[in-house]
């Protein structure tokens, strides 16, 4: 009797351990790292090729390797390409884990509306060392991928938050700090200082499209406000108070090259733009990774000056 019963117990228990191992976890997409920490192998990710329109598999290192050398000159030193290559990574990782490019069904474009740039042609040795040395780093904070911005010069200083660069509110981003740029020091003239002019005509095309406003005849502009870095937030053009993020996206942002402005108001009929800096100003300055680059920084240190509290994993080896 004591043999029965205790037989009867120990089958339970195998039956209950092998459909415990034969059900399955939670879904994840095949091939992705899931949680902080572990290290899992390397994914292959679906991309769209935006110059065919094919689709193709593609693993994620190899893949990088065109982003970097897109995003970023493959001339610099090495260690500023593999900082690139961190938040590239990072910047990957955090979109497939949001969905990818849901219109394609794919989890990457080289469309740069769509994703991140893309440019194999330019790719070299100094790219693809820089990617093979970081390989598998993603930067985190408290476990979540971070947004991983970037900018080409912070015009001596980076933004203090998301919304002072990028108006960008959809979640809370405290990594973000400011920063003094030390890319401003050997970073290309018309960085230091640039002046743009725009015809009446195309800012009131472009303020209707950013604020959805008709700013009537463009007779005056100025900023109304500015963030912690200085960098203008809010202008008022006309009749209509907007975004500054906002209305360079609109005008063109290789022509107003930053928010970080000197001058803003409508002379001779047109609107009149000078200030320093290119880009957002949120995040890594590509010109200050490079400075600090030279310096002998390592790519990890780079990241690190640039964004607050983060640490940067190895997700896969």
């Amino acid at each position: 009797m004591w043999y029965r019963k205790h037989l009867v117990i120990l089958l339970v228990v195998v039956a209950l351990a092998v459909l415990s191992a034969g059900c399955p976890g939670p879904a994840r997409k095949p091939g992705v790292p899931g949680g902080p920490g572990g290290l899992r192998q390397e994914p292959t990710i679906s991309l769209f090729i935006n110059e065919t329109g094919e689709k193709k598999n593609i693993k994620i290192e190899e893949y990088l390797e065109g982003v970097v050398a897109a995003e970023m000159d493959p001339s610099w030193e090495i260690n500023a390409l593999a900082a690139q290559a961190i938040l590239a990574r990072t910047f990957t990782m955090k979109k497939i884990q949001e969905g990818g490019v849901r219109e394609r069904g794919v989890d990457a474009s080289t469309d740069v509306k769509e994703f991140q740039a893309y440019a194999p042609e330019k790719i070299n040795d100094r790219v693809r060392q820089a990617v093979r040395m970081t390989r598998g780093e993603v930067v985190t904070y408290k476990g979540n991928y971070i947004n991983g911005w970037f900018h080409a010069d912070g015009g001596g200083k980076t933004a203090a938050s998301a919304n002072e660069g990028l108006a960008f509110k959809k979640e809370p981003t405290p990594y973000i700090k400011s920063v003094k740029d030390p890319g401003f020091n050997i970073t290309v003239p018309e960085n230091k200082s640039w002046t743009a002019r725009f015809p009446a005509e195309q800012v009131r095309a472009a303020v209707k499209q950013s604020a959805g406003q008709d700013p009537g005849s463009i007779t005056e502009a100025r900023v109304v406000a500015r963030g912690p870095s200085g960098r203008a937030t809010t202008v008022r053009v006309g009749s209509v108070t907007l975004s500054a993020p906002a209305l360079r996206l609109a005008l063109g942002n290789d022509q107003m090259r930053s928010t970080l402005l000197s001058k803003f108001a409508v002379e001779g009929g047109a609107l009149v733009v000078s200030g320093r800096g290119y880009g957002h100003g949120v995040g890594m300055s590509q010109w200050g990774a490079r400075a600090m680059a030279q310096q002998g920084k390592k790519p990890e240190d780079i990241v690190n000056f640039f964004f607050r509290g983060v640490i940067i994993e190895k997700r896969w080896q």
